[in-house]
């Protein structure tokens, strides 16, 4: 990084609260997803989260112009990270209970209506 300490400062201040937005807006859900799910529908609901956090990170880093290769961590790094967690998620998953969550998704969305 170049510039002043100041302009240093203020690029640490732009990705850290870029970074604790993110944190909330997976956090959130992810005890909302934890509190109200059943237990067997959590894992497969909690990668359908990372996924869609990640596109949300890799969005976000588009739009703010970040540099894929540096260094530092930066948001493509975090988009991976959670690319990863939903890979793991959706593999200690079994495949019926994705079923299972959409069958339960949609059935909650034809009662409503």
């Amino acid at each position: 990084m170049t510039g002043s300490p100041v302009e240093r400062l203020f690029l640490l201040g732009r990705s850290f609260g870029t970074l604790i937005a993110l944190s909330i807006a997976v956090a959130v859900p992810a005890f909302f997803i934890v509190y109200t799910l059943e237990p067997h529908l959590v894992l497969p609901a909690l990668s359908v989260l990372f996924f869609a956090a990640a596109a949300l990170a890799a969005i976000t880093a588009l739009s703010v112009k970040t540099n894929k290769n540096t260094e530092n961590l930066n948001l493509w790094d975090v988009a991976g990270g959670l690319v990863i967690t939903g890979c793991a998620a959706s593999v200690l998953g079994e495949p019926e209970q994705v079923a299972q969550l959409f069958e339960h998704l949609f059935e909650r969305g034809t009662n409503t209506q």
